[in-house]
């Protein structure tokens, strides 16, 4: 596999067409209707005049959310990947796609099933489900003899007592299929194990899915990066690489703020695309976007995930590519055969943070937000849990309170400036039987959320995507 690192593109790739005049490039995108994304890809279809055709499991949210833009929907059931590609091969009989998109990883295997079927260029349906299970993963990695934790698999059947006299301390305890750090657990001891698996085993039965496996691995130590990249036919484009400043060493792992470019020194670097590279290969990933995440453990880099889509959700924000070009386009002019100037991306460095839970129940009042924006350096700030909606924290939760969007002349210049926005922000989130003037207005640094291993009491109202 070859890489080229945060580099513009030499020449136009060979596989590359011009854009037709006399009809407009049709893309499938594929994404679950509780997206944070799907605003962003429909106006990068529109600036670039490519027609869209979106498959999501739900059609209103998405339909809201797509005014104006030229995409058609279709209803599928994502949990079926080999009926969901059959509707769409049938609807591409019609007219075929140039291209096929998965925004969300609950749409990785569907994406690959479909692709396979009409025969345009992806990843093998093996190699997106490896991607879409931690053991199946773990056990590639491992083949490939790549840094791995010790791990193994068990179900939440299984008895806690003897699975806690196996691990190895400190661990850390996740589901094989979910994604956003949801149901991911550090155990220092067999007591804490013990909490933690019976936290994951109500998490899972309260989703009534068929999911039953756990993942218990050792804990890596380390700072993590992540690396968002684009796969054409086997090279590696790095498109950035992003330093995590917050510690993410437990007892769950909320993600904050990511920065480009990296920091770390330049072996470091190259070490952390070395890896992503072999661990791409293991997994069978050879076209379209990746996310992938790694611990700078005291070996060298060790792959947490590598996920077949791009970076989830709104932290795509934080990039730019050649004159204005957004990581959305990029994507689709990847998925479509056109032309991509360059792979590489501003001169300035940029970031996000996602805004951290710091408490769950329903959100009443979000203060600050215009001396969040006033703040030198903040680009933008979205809320994306309207007031007067539950508020989930992790474990359990997969929805973030919004996003802050940096950039400036240095890393540290653009973290400084997002933990600053964050300061000025304050939620008011009210708890069960709780009044709304007893609530305080909290400031959820990142730093010192420690959250309790014991469940806090879910809100009485049901949560909407």
């Amino acid at each position: 596999m070859v890489s080229r690192l945060e580099r513009p593109m030499a020449g136009v790739e060979r596989r590359q067409r011009s854009l037709l005049t006399e009809a407009p490039r049709r893309v499938l995108l594929l994404m679950a209707a509780k997206t944070y994304r799907a605003k962003a890809f429909l106006t990068a279809a529109r600036r670039l005049g490519v027609e869209v055709v979106v498959g999501s499991d739900e059609r209103g949210p998405l339909s809201r959310r797509s005014a104006g833009a030229r995409a058609a929907q279709i209803g599928l059931d994502l949990t079926r990947p080999v009926r969901a590609a059959a509707r769409l091969a049938d609807v591409a009989e019609e007219r075929p796609f140039d291209g096929i998109v998965n925004v969300d990883d609950a749409t990785t295997v569907v994406a690959a099933q479909t692709a396979t079927r009409l025969g345009l260029a992806s990843n093998s349906v093996d190699a997106a489900r490896i991607t879409r299970d931690k053991y199946l993963a773990r056990r590639a990695l491992q083949r490939a003899d790549l840094p791995t934790p010790a791990f193994r698999r068990t179900t939440v059947d299984a008895d806690p007592v003897r699975e806690a006299k196996r691990a190895p301390y400190p661990c850390v305890l996740k589901p094989v299929s979910q994604s956003a750090s949801r149901g991911v657990i550090r155990a220092n001891d067999p007591a804490e194990f013990g909490v933690a698996f019976a936290r994951i085993r109500a998490m899972l039965d309260a989703d009534g899915a068929a999911q039953r496996q756990i993942m218990v691995e050792a804990f890596v130590p380390g700072a993590e990066v992540a690396l968002e990249g684009l796969l054409d036919r086997g090279t590696l484009h790095v498109l950035a690489l992003f330093d995590k400043p917050d510690p993410l060493d437990g007892p769950f792992f909320e993600e904050t703020i990511y920065v480009t470019p990296s920091r770390h020194d330049d072996a470091a670097q190259r070490a952390i695309v070395e890896t992503v590279e072999r661990a791409s290969a293991a997994f069978g990933l050879r076209h379209g976007p990746i996310h992938a995440e790694l611990r700078l453990g005291p070996d060298g880099p060790v792959i947490l995930e590598v996920a077949a889509r791009s970076i989830g959700g709104l932290c795509g924000q934080a990039l730019r590519f050649g004159v204005d070009m957004s990581l959305e386009e990029l994507t689709l002019r990847h998925a479509a055969g056109l032309e991509i100037p360059t792979y590489e991306r501003e001169a300035r460095a940029s970031g996000a943070m996602m805004l951290p839970i710091p408490r769950g129940g329903i959100l009443r009042r979000v203060a600050g937000q215009e001396e969040a924006l006033a703040t030198p350096g903040i680009d933008n700030l979205e809320i994306t849990i309207p007031v007067g909606q539950p508020v989930v924290p992790l474990p359990e939760g997969d929805r973030y309170l919004g996003f802050l969007f940096a950039s400036g002349e240095t890393p540290a210049a653009v973290e400084a400036a997002l933990r600053e926005a964050h300061r000025r922000l304050t939620f008011q989130i009210v708890g069960p039987d709780e009044a709304d003037d007893d609530a305080p207005c909290l400031t959820a640094s990142p730093r010192s959320i420690l959250l309790p291993l014991a469940p806090s009491a879910p809100p009485k109202r049901g949560r909407k995507a």
